[in-house]
């Protein structure tokens, strides 16, 4: 204990000098609580600077999520509405982008899995051979999982004994597995529902329960058994200084001084954002941003910034290069199953169906059914006239034939109960554009939106694979309505938009996450990553903010004049390396008692 206030003093001295007389407000701002945001808050604290984390999303605690996708208001995000919850869907031409915002970003509503994708993957891209990724990344994605308590699911429900039958049958069964996710399981033999001491952080976290395998992963933990980053980066950042301000919208980020580069600090403007009448505005100074507000967050943001004109040196690389994990929805309706399929964790198995594609099976919580509103009969086909006039004709056909089955495959209630989703994922590459562009519908103002060549939605090898899934089990296939009538896919993993490169003419920031043209302003989020991973993004978000991180050095040791390299050569230490001496970095991955406290 006495060493532990020696090394908390030690920090607070090196502090002070590095705080010079705080004419700032904070060292650094970080924009988003996310993967990205939590890893580089915690980082950053643990080094001895003084940080803020600003926030668009709310607080969410045990009791206020939702305990079904009924209740609107407290799931969906759109303030704007009356909506504060913590789900959104985003509508593109391209795309329809469904992401979280709140206190832990994504994490309060993403499914916990956690998967490494493919070494091919730095292989390709605007990365490629900028850093020697595949000996560097395996310890950042190491310390990653231990602080996300990566860990093999032990808890297969009915949707996931399903999956591994009909694999078998179709002659998938050896390319089986359980998902790799950040929840805190009971012992092999026990019944989950037990709480316990923190069992991650050596004490320093909050106490936490194990799952009772509810399925509601997906609408918010309620049992404290999924490991978001409330519970664990954000929650030792927030615990050794760090200041988060939920419902804090960034509208403004601009160099200070006269100084376009922003060697000078910035200053961050900032709104209410759950505010209708009242903006609430306030200012903040700093001397290095992080932009971690997810790809298509950060994307906006520097978007409306570089028109603006606060920030007019963003590389023209900017939105483009935005890839969607070429994702296709399609499931299984299953009524008169004897078994309850939304047992279980929201994604807890998947299988190969060849070397570029895999399937996940996925579960809402009972009781959650709204998603069964955009579920009809499976249909194949092209996308576009065809395709719609061939389901109009299944469906209207399934009507004759079978009016009472049909009305009750498509009626919501239920749904969750009786419905496995199959999310079927590719590593294949391919990529749309993000524009700022003027409406012709409304021409008075600018919006993002998409450009490029479609993203497929009919994945033949899905829908045959769901064929099989159905008549094993003996239910139905079904497809999504908006991938049939609109030809748009439905993404939980949008990623790119800044993506990392060699120059601010191929890409935003260079291979430490340093944004081109700037000083100390850096992206830790989705919006960096230069190729389609193929898997569920969140464990390479939160390696890569892990390895950009380890390249600040100490507070005290700073000279506050982090600019982006346009040349870089591999280096399989370069972390190592580019920590001076003396930075005692953490691995609890660190020893948190190493923190500096801030007030």
């Amino acid at each position: 204990m006495n060493r532990t206030i020696a090394r908390l003093e030690e920090r607070s001295n090196e502090g002070s000098v590095a705080h010079g007389n705080n004419q700032f407000d904070f060292d650094f701002i970080v924009i988003g609580s996310g993967f990205g945001g939590s890893v580089s808050a915690h980082r950053l604290v643990e080094k001895g600077y003084r940080v803020a984390v600003m926030e668009m999303g709310r607080r969410w605690t045990p009791d206020n999520l939702p305990r079904t996708s009924w209740s609107i208001h407290r799931w969906f995000w759109r303030p704007e509405l009356g909506l504060r919850g913590f789900f959104n869907m985003r509508f593109f031409r391209h795309v329809t982008i469904l992401h979280g915002c709140a206190v832990g970003g994504g994490s309060i509503t993403y499914a916990s899995t956690l998967l490494p994708p493919p070494e091919k993957v730095w292989e390709t891209g605007s990365w490629r051979g900028l850093a020697d990724w595949k000996a560097e990344m395996p310890r950042h994605y190491e310390i990653a999982a231990r602080m996300l308590g990566v860990t093999e699911n032990k808890i297969l429900g009915p949707a996931d004994h399903l999956l591994k039958k009909v694999a078998a049958k179709v002659g998938f069964g050896h390319t089986f597995y359980r998902s790799k996710v950040g929840i805190f399981q009971a012992a092999e033999g026990e019944e989950g529902g037990k709480t316990f001491p923190d069992p991650f952080f050596g004490g320093e976290g909050p106490q936490r329960t194990t799952c009772i395998q509810c399925g509601g992963c997906m609408m918010g933990c309620r049992h404290g058994a999924k490991n978001t980053l409330d519970l664990g980066y954000l929650y030792l950042a927030e615990k050794y200084g760090a200041r988060v301000f939920p419902e804090t919208r960034v509208v403004n980020v601009k160099p200070m001084g006269g100084m376009g580069d922003g060697s000078a600090g910035y200053e961050v403007c900032t709104v209410k954002s759950t505010a209708w009448i009242h903006s609430q505005s306030g200012r903040f100074t700093c001397r290095g941003v992080v932009f971690a507000a997810s790809s298509l967050g950060t994307t906006e943001l520097l978007f409306q910034l570089k028109e603006k004109g606060s920030l007019t040196d963003i590389s023209k690389q900017l939105g483009k290069h935005v890839r969607t994990n070429s994702e296709s929805l399609i499931g299984v309706r299953l009524p008169g199953f004897p078994e309850d399929v939304s047992q279980g964790i929201a994604i807890g198995s998947g299988i190969y169906i060849d070397e570029h594609t895999h399937i996940e099976a996925v579960r809402y919580p009972a009781g959650s059914d709204v998603m069964g509103l955009l579920t009809t009969v499976l249909t194949d086909g092209r996308p576009g006239p065809l395709r719609i006039a061939l389901w109009l004709r299944n469906l209207v056909g399934s009507l004759l034939r079978h009016p009472f089955k049909t009305l009750h495959l498509l009626r919501p209630w239920r749904w969750a109960r009786e419905f496995v989703i199959l999310l079927c994922m590719q590593s294949l590459d391919g990529h749309i554009e993000m524009r700022w562009q003027r409406r012709w519908f409304w021409p008075f103002r600018k919006f993002l939106v998409t450009h490029g060549d479609k993203v497929p939605t009919y994945i033949p090898q899905a829908n045959q694979f769901a064929q099989k899934f159905a008549q094993v089990a003996g239910g139905t296939a079904m497809s999504m309505v908006p991938e049939i009538l609109f030809n748009v896919p439905s993404t939980a993993h949008c990623i790119g938009g800044c993506v990392i490169a060699d120059s601010s003419g191929r890409g935003v920031v260079d291979s430490r996450h340093r944004v081109f043209n700037y000083k100390n302003m850096y992206i830790c989020d989705g919006s960096v990553v230069a190729a389609n991973l193929g898997v569920n993004p969140s464990l390479t978000i939160t390696a890569l903010a892990e390895r950009a991180m380890s390249f600040i050095p100490p507070a005290a040791e700073t000279d506050w004049n982090d600019a982006a390299s346009s040349v870089l050569h591999a280096s399989s230490d370069a972390s190592e390396t580019a920590e001076p001496a003396g930075s005692k970095r953490s691995n609890i991955a660190c020893s948190p008692c190493s923190h500096k406290r801030l007030v």
